[in-house]
């Protein structure tokens, strides 16, 4: 919205003696973080959670937003916290907006508890890259393995998430492949711009050694200057716009697979009992009971995941929609401005050399 901005999804490195993220998403701010609007992005990228009950006559809104970290020394350790603010028009609140700090572990933390509380829903959360461990790929490829491994420990799974998990597994593929190319796109387009910046000084201290040619080349200079500011533009939407936003869909599909194994792990652990049951391996009375309760957690677990499932294809679509539309139409924006640039001084060199031909004729 235009009352909102976001500003670039730093990547941290953090340097910390405890065995957790090198890396961590987020985002910087809200907005004006002195007022309070229901329009705000949801984007993974944000590090934004939105929840709206659209079935109450009035809208109630939940915002939280991760930002400012602060590294922290002491004697025996270092490490950093983070900003986490909440806004809210929930009545049940006490205050309409708090605000703490909390460090890495915290959020480690919970995640753990809502992973144990809601196996099966689709939580944007951290994923784990740990330090000086096997590459992205080569990490995804290992999840992969996991969770196939898991999946033929079961024997009833319905369809439909058969098809989820394949949809996941390719969609991994795709996206750490895309995250791949995208990084060495920026990667050659920062060594271009750092070529590119040279040549205008250098075409300036030509000029002074070029008494003919001294106009003709600080115009090439300045064009060259323009063109670089607009390149350095490009490379920013690059890294605020479409690397974080790829990068987040990375993290979760790491995540998605994750999803899928509790789910697998639920289902087998009601195959086990049945199948116990049917060979009378055990009292039938207390595994009937057992076999009731899993039957119903396997029911609530196969529930919420198709109710999530639906919304975050339906989110990362729009999201990755528009990081590439946005991308595109910068990259148009980006080219027609450099084309201008040129066409413009080759215009007024023309005028130039039909006003000298003038001059020499007459």
């Amino acid at each position: 919205s235009g009352s909102s901005s976001l500003l670039q999804a730093d990547v941290l490195d953090l340097d910390e003696d405890e065995d957790d993220l090198e890396v961590f998403s987020k985002d910087a701010s809200l907005m004006d973080m002195s007022s309070f609007s229901p329009m705000m992005p949801t984007s993974p990228l944000s590090m934004i959670n939105q929840i709206k009950f659209e079935d109450e006559p009035d809208l109630k809104d939940l915002f939280i937003t991760v930002d400012e970290p602060e590294s922290h020394v002491t004697t025996i350790e270092t490490f950093i916290t983070y900003r986490i603010v909440t806004k809210t028009s929930r009545g049940e609140f006490d205050s309409s907006e708090f605000e703490v700090r909390r460090r890495y572990q915290d959020f480690l933390w919970l995640k753990g508890k809502l992973e144990e509380a809601y196996p099966t829903l689709i939580i944007p959360e951290l994923s784990s890259h740990k330090k000086q461990g096997p590459g992205l790929l080569s990490r995804m490829g290992q999840t992969v393995r996991a969770v196939a491994s898991s999946m033929r420990g079961v024997k009833n799974r319905p369809e439909e998430f058969m098809e989820m998990n394949n949809f996941i597994e390719m969609f991994s593929q795709k996206i750490n492949l895309i995250d791949k190319i995208s990084q060495r796109i920026y990667k050659e387009e920062r060594e271009y711009f750092d070529e590119m910046k040279e040549y205008g000084p250098i075409h300036i201290l030509w000029s002074a050694s070029e008494e003919d040619l001294v106009d003709t080349l600080k115009g090439v200079a300045s064009c060259i200057d323009r063109c670089c500011k607009a390149t350095e533009k490009r490379m920013t939407g690059l890294s605020e716009a479409l690397l974080p936003v790829i990068h987040e869909y990375v993290l979760y599909s790491e995540m998605l697979m994750g999803v899928m194994k509790r789910r697998d792990q639920i289902q087998a652990e009601l195959d086990s009992k049945v199948e116990a049951l049917t060979n009378k391996k055990a009292d039938a009375g207390l595994l009937t009971e057992e076999i009731g309760k899993l039957e119903d957690k396997v029911e609530c677990a196969n529930n919420a995941l198709k109710a999530d499932w639906e919304r975050w294809k339906q989110n990362m679509q729009n999201d990755i929609k528009s990081a590439f539309t946005d991308t595109a139409e910068e990259n148009i924006h980006y080219y027609e401005q450099c084309l201008a640039t040129w066409e413009s001084f080759l215009t007024s060199q023309t005028d130039l050399h039909l006003e000298e031909d003038s001059e020499d004729k007459l």
